[in-house]
């Protein structure tokens, strides 16, 4: 396949003035807690999103992606108000964020790649990423780790409008290799576990259904009002203060007061709430087998973390479900889960390398099996560990 560097240079007949490079991110344990304020743990991988992109001094910004026929167009300073329903609406969202906070003058000219099929990995989010740290360098202007995570938040969550917390962009800007990123959205306090080295070898496998997905128009949003309205729910039961509608999380709600309130919520309510407070747990026991070297321990919670979003958080197509329940029967894999928001997209594992093959094999014949139809959208990739963004 050609890529990002080579089309960048035989449409504009020159060198482009950097690659941008943001990698796509996975969730082994805290998944759908983020935007209510939970505590998670991340990696980013080795594959992601490149940008091979060039300063246009016109104010213009030119995009095109190697994964999408039409091409983006706008001014820094006069970015359509409402969303054009394509892949580049990240894109103008993330130019109207940043010009909130700097004052653009130089568009850009970019060609984007992504090395991996669309969905779960939270491609979206790296786009963004990739897209801001281009446009920056060729305004001059820098920010730091935390701007860039907001401002891509607001891209997302104002222009698109997908409800999502801080989780993907965060994965994608503090991780590095060789480590596990430990966040507390609460208060934005992280840290990165270095693997220990007692711990037993592992890749990060990522097995793509076959199955498109998208966040907006999808059950996404809802999952995030239903915990919205439970935790304010439970601060009326309880007495305690509950402000505004939108700035109510579970967070703020102690599990006890949920343990003693939770019969009287709707039945949706309770359940969402059911998994945000043991993924919570969940979290916690994960960071300490990390910090202990026991990957087996660690991977278990993460096949409960799927589970849970099978019987809590109600998502998962037939087809996600259907490869989780082979993964969780399959040797050589320690743990893994839904991948992103769990309605189509992939699932993530953590394998022990000399399983490799016999992974492969075993998901890809089981699977397909039961959806022969998806044989040539269907595929299984072995990754590792990465940094966050860089620029190049």
């Amino acid at each position: 396949m050609v890529s990002c560097n080579e089309v960048f240079y035989n449409t504009y007949k020159r060198e482009p003035d950097g690659i941008a490079f943001c990698p796509y991110r996975i969730c082994p344990i805290g998944a759908h807690s983020d935007h209510q304020l939970g505590k998670i743990t991340g990696m980013a991988i080795n594959a992601g999103v490149r940008i091979a992109f060039g300063a246009k001094q016109n104010g213009v910004v030119e995009l095109s992606s190697l994964q999408f026929d039409k091409r983006g167009q706008w001014h820094v300073s006069s970015v359509p108000d409402a969303k054009q329903n394509d892949w580049a609406d990240y894109l103008r969202g993330a130019t109207l964020a940043l010009n909130e906070k700097h004052t653009l003058r130089i568009g850009m000219v970019g060609v984007v790649e992504g090395s991996l099929p669309i969905g779960g990995l939270s491609s979206s989010a790296a786009v963004i990423i990739a897209f801001l740290k281009a446009l920056c360098t060729v305004n001059g202007i820098s920010l730091s780790e935390r701007e860039i995570i907001q401002i891509a938040l607001n891209a997302e969550n104002k222009y698109v409008g997908v409800s999502c917390g801080k989780l993907d962009q965060s994965c994608e800007v503090y991780s590095r290799k060789n480590h596990l990123l430990y966040m507390d959205m609460k208060d934005d306090s992280y840290e990165l576990i270095k693997t220990p080295d007692t711990m037993k070898p592992y890749k990060i496998a990522i097995v793509f259904s076959g199955v498109e997905r998208t966040l907006v128009g999808s059950a996404f949003n809802m999952r995030v009002d239903e915990c919205k309205s439970a935790a304010y729910a439970l601060k009326a039961y309880a007495g305690i203060e509950y402000g505004k509608f939108n700035e109510s999380y579970l967070r703020d709600v102690p599990r006890e007061v949920f343990e003693q309130y939770k019969e009287r919520l709707p039945e949706t309510w309770r359940l969402r709430a059911e998994h945000w407070y043991n993924e919570y747990d969940r979290v916690l026991l994960g960071v300490e087998a990390w910090k202990n070297g026991d990957i087996e321990e660690f991977g278990r919670l993460s096949f409960e973390s799927g589970s849970s979003s099978i019987r809590y958080w109600q998502t998962g197509s037939p087809e996600l479900i259907s490869l989780y329940e082979i993964m969780t029967q399959t040797d050589g894999i320690y743990g893994g889960r839904f991948s992103g928001a769990g309605f189509k997209g992939c699932c993530m594992a953590l394998v022990d390398p000399s399983f490799e093959e016999s992974i492969r094999s075993r998901i890809a014949n089981e699977y397909l099996k039961k959806f022969p139809e998806l044989k040539n959208s269907f595929s299984l990739h072995f990754c590792e560990s990465a940094d966050g963004v860089s620029i190049n």
